[in-house]
């Protein structure tokens, strides 16, 4: 079976890291002048390199294999383990001029082990360098993040992405239209780990990715349709709005994909209302779609409306259903959405 591209392309130095150009420079500068500190604090979205980072900076110091130590806070999170890793530290690397210690999602640490955490970043041997990462700082105690260098991770962008699964693409004589690659680096949110994944599964489908492969992969439905949904909202036609929904699911769509590409042509429009410059929505449309936005955006109404309608999609992607009725906080969303005269 073919090895998984988030594995197989996994980044083994700085400059082959996507995005995280803030991070990057200070790190390969630390490197660089011997200033590596003792402790790092990696924080921010999943899939966004902050694990893979760690491996790099862990190399760059010079640990081996044998003396880098992954530790999956998640399922090794108690005291006893915190206690074992107090004692383990303090041995000298086998082969290596440091020990580093990388431990993902640290926020899952017990209180107690924190507190043993805390212990050792107080007092911590010359070789030892600790490299924490996190998708929750928030559950991560101010006593633990002050003693470590924090680097905050950003989402990667969508031109980011894009270029990266161009790159994977070409080494998998893989062709793939520029439609494919924006469904992809829409849904898989700044992540591209969630962007390899969705990218491995089109490869097996075809050796051309054509974007209606990936709508039917995702259950994602035609933009055509989506465009057609958003006009009848802006012109407030709760009839035809309602054949159009129904229309999206027997054609097998998702109904949380649908949601999302919804309201991303609806603050796509309130964007082009407020600024008729197309260059601020980046690369995620295309041409014949900015001036479909910017004419449906003349006939929507003002900001209120905007504000009011982007409020309910998201107020009804918070509801929790069972699959039978996952639909149906879109369906009402939208009928209120389409039936707002004074918005």
């Amino acid at each position: 079976m073919s090895e998984v591209f988030y594995r197989k392309y996994r980044p083994k130095k700085f400059e082959e890291v996507a995005g995280q150009a803030h991070v990057l420079q200070i790190l390969k500068n630390a490197v660089k002048n011997n200033n590596v500190a003792h402790a790092y604090l990696f924080s921010g979205p999943h899939g966004t390199g902050k694990t893979t980072l760690a491996r790099i900076l862990a190399t760059s110091v010079g640990c081996k294999s044998e003396d880098t130590l992954e530790i999956d806070a998640a399922s090794q999170r108690g005291i006893d383990e915190a206690r074992a890793l107090r004692e383990g530290v303090r041995v000298l690397p086998f082969n290596s001029p440091k020990k580093a210690y990388i431990i993902d999602e640290v926020h899952m640490l017990t209180r107690e082990a924190f507190n043993a955490l805390l212990k050792t970043l107080e007092e911590p041997p010359e070789h030892a360098i600790f490299i924490l990462c996190t998708t929750e700082i928030q559950k991560v105690p101010d006593t633990i993040i002050s003693r470590t260098q924090h680097f905050k991770f950003n989402k990667i962008s969508a031109s980011d992405t894009a270029f990266e699964l161009k790159k994977i693409a070409k080494k998998e004589n893989l062709e793939i239209e520029d439609g494919a690659l924006r469904i992809i680096a829409f849904f898989a949110d700044g992540s591209l780990r969630d962007a390899q994944n969705i990218l491995f599964q089109a490869a097996n489908l075809n050796k051309k990715i054509t974007e209606e492969d990936l709508r039917l992969l995702l259950g994602v439905p035609p933009q055509e349709l989506v465009n057609s949904i958003t006009s009848v909202l802006f012109l407030k036609d709760p009839k035809t709005l309602l054949e159009l929904f129904d229309k999206a699911f027997k054609n097998g769509g998702n109904h949380y994909m649908l949601a999302r590409l919804i309201l991303r042509n609806i603050r796509a429009a309130y964007f082009l209302h407020l600024n008729s410059s197309a260059k601020i929505l980046g690369n995620e449309f295309s041409e014949e779609n900015i001036k479909f936005l910017s004419a449906a955006a003349n006939s929507a109404g003002g900001a209120k409306f905007f504000d009011f309608a982007i409020k309910e999609i998201l107020f009804s992607l918070e509801q929790k259903t069972d699959d039978y009725t996952a639909h149906i906080p879109l369906e009402l969303a939208l009928i209120k959405i389409a039936t707002q005269t004074s918005q």
